[in-house]
């Protein structure tokens, strides 16, 4: 039983002192998201968060196009706010998974983008949103280019503007004007 005890003061121990560096990380950085994934490993060698390598996407004057508005159920729109967010383009799947972004997974993100995985947004504080063109109808018809400048971009630190729209935890921004011309 003694050691049983023992075995949970240092259990405890470990999961404080856990808790305690993750706090002081957090708070370091604003205290807002829940930080970056192997933060050592993912260099980026294209912009910063305080100066962006350059700029995706064009701020809408509403948050959603026609063919979103068309496309909605009942032709009413989920909540959504039009937004600028600066951040490093992700491959989310690799990153979710084992924490790989920056130079070192560029070209591994590429491919992944090539062959359709999701697109994501890495912020400063850790934060995540999957991108996506916003233009309903043509994203699914195949009439969007968004997939060409995410892949030219991977790893790069841009500024991204669009809608933002969170639901359950989730957060995605929709970027626009990429229609294929």
């Amino acid at each position: 039983m003694k050691k049983f005890f023992s075995f949970a003061a240092v259990a405890a121990a470990v999961t404080l002192l856990s808790f305690a560096v993750s706090s002081q990380a957090q708070s370091k950085k604003g205290g807002k998201g829940p930080g970056i994934l192997q933060a050592e490993w993912g260099k980026v060698e294209g912009g910063s968060y305080a100066a962006p390598m350059g700029k995706l996407g064009t701020k809408p004057e509403q948050p959603w196009s026609a063919t979103t508005t068309g496309a909605a159920v009942a032709g009413k729109t989920n909540p959504a706010k039009v937004a600028t967010v600066t951040g490093e383009i992700i491959d989310f799947s690799c990153y979710l998974q084992i924490g790989k972004h920056g130079e070192k997974h560029r070209s591994c993100g590429q491919k992944c983008f090539t062959n359709g995985q999701p697109i994501g947004l890495l912020t400063e504080d850790g934060s995540m949103y999957m991108l996506m063109e916003e233009e309903h109808d043509p994203r699914r018809d195949g009439l969007t280019d968004f997939r060409k400048a995410a892949i030219e971009h991977t790893a790069h630190i841009m500024e991204v503007s669009g809608t933002v729209s969170e639901h359950g935890g989730y957060k995605a921004l929709y970027v626009h004007g990429y229609m294929k011309k």
